[in-house]
């Protein structure tokens, strides 16, 4: 085996290590606040702590989990107003990023969205979460690749990142899925019109559902336990 071959194998092996603890995150299997404790994850993805903590600083950078000395890593929860702050830019940059694609969008694209379309749609069928979750992200990035701006799509990726931990629980509802299925063919179609802020109310309408049962959870959460019993009893 040559150097460049072990570095290559070295290198997916890290990559494969820090995808599953990023999916364990997404899916809900670590929820937020949770320590993340490098034996356990070694065990866990039979796995060196070499890799295990070059994922956890590749899992910082992308502002997934938090390292804090005393404490260690554990993954990233957000408070209400945090929350609100992320989607306010998020959806400001995909309303740019829209605007900026140019009506009827390039047959290329509308092959390329269809093709990942029918993938996400199959993947939903098949309840493969890693397949939704990369398709879902392949579907818009692609989409607002079509802007023309990589900057842009370099700052979309980068908060879609950070609301990976705000997403997780929306992987596994099947009938917000199928909403979100339908809601792509509407962007499909209308990237072949020319209505591009009816576009792009659509899609910064797509991320809502997210937002709203993220703040729901906190606030489940952060309520008196002693009403939450009053209330179920």
């Amino acid at each position: 085996m040559t150097i460049n071959s072990i570095s290559n194998a070295r290198d997916a092996s890290l990559a494969e290590v820090r995808k599953s603890i990023e999916e364990d995150i997404i899916f809900g299997r670590f929820a937020p606040g949770s320590r993340l404790i490098e034996d356990v994850l070694m065990e866990r993805y039979d796995t060196t702590r070499h890799a295990v903590r070059q994922a956890l600083v590749h899992l910082e950078q992308a502002g997934i989990i938090r390292r804090e000395k005393n404490i260690g890593a554990t993954v990233r929860s957000y408070t209400p107003d945090e929350v609100r702050d992320i989607y306010e830019v998020r959806e400001m940059l995909t309303r740019q990023a829209v605007l900026k694609i140019a009506l009827p969008a390039s047959p290329e694209i509308i092959r390329q969205l269809s093709e990942i379309q029918k993938q996400y749609i199959d993947c939903i069928s098949a309840n493969n979460l890693r397949g939704i979750h990369e398709t879902n992200d392949a579907f818009h990035i692609t989409m607002f690749s079509a802007c023309s701006n990589p900057y842009l799509v370099g700052s979309l990726q980068h908060y879609m990142g950070l609301t990976l931990p705000m997403r997780a629980k929306n992987l596994a509802d099947r009938s917000g899925l199928e909403i979100s299925a339908c809601q792509h063919d509407t962007m499909i179609k209308l990237l072949q019109g020319s209505d591009s802020w009816a576009l792009a109310q659509l899609c910064v309408d797509h991320m809502q559902p997210s937002k709203v049962d993220y703040l729901k959870r906190i606030a489940e959460h952060q309520e008196p336990s002693q009403f939450r019993r009053a209330r179920s009893s």
